[in-house]
């Protein structure tokens, strides 16, 4: 006598098909470093660039990115930018810290306190 596997089949199926969609949901939560460690991330927009943060590739211990929320417009609401610009700091894919600009939008962090959090941070992982 033969067994008829068709309803397993079916069900390691939508298993399978469950699994792979937790895995690509989950890319979503991920900074748009990857999972390279440390990084600063610039939010901002292309009509917006006379009040882009013009000292963020002078920070240290941390990789740097700029994203312009014009062209890539799902980072908006991937990441929650209100305001631009806004700084978002990455350790992995975890949100660290976060800055963003007044209502003039002008970013009034200053260069001092990005890092000191960026120093924090690296501190924090000793």
């Amino acid at each position: 006598m033969k067994r008829d596997y068709t309803v397993w089949k079916l069900f390691g199926g939508y298993l399978l098909i469950i699994l792979f969609m937790l895995i690509s949901s989950s890319a979503n939560g991920q900074s748009p470093c990857g999972n390279e460690g440390l990084c600063v991330v610039q939010f901002n927009a292309g009509w917006n660039s006379s009040k882009s943060v013009d000292w963020i590739n002078e920070l240290t211990d941390c990789s740097k990115q700029e994203v312009d929320i014009a062209v890539d417009t799902k980072a908006a609401g991937i990441y929650k930018i209100v305001v631009v610009p806004t700084i978002l700091i990455f350790n992995g894919d975890e949100e660290v810290g976060r800055f963003q600009a007044n209502i003039m939008m002008e970013m009034e962090a200053t260069k001092e306190e990005v890092q000191e959090k960026i120093d924090e941070i690296i501190m924090e992982d000793f």
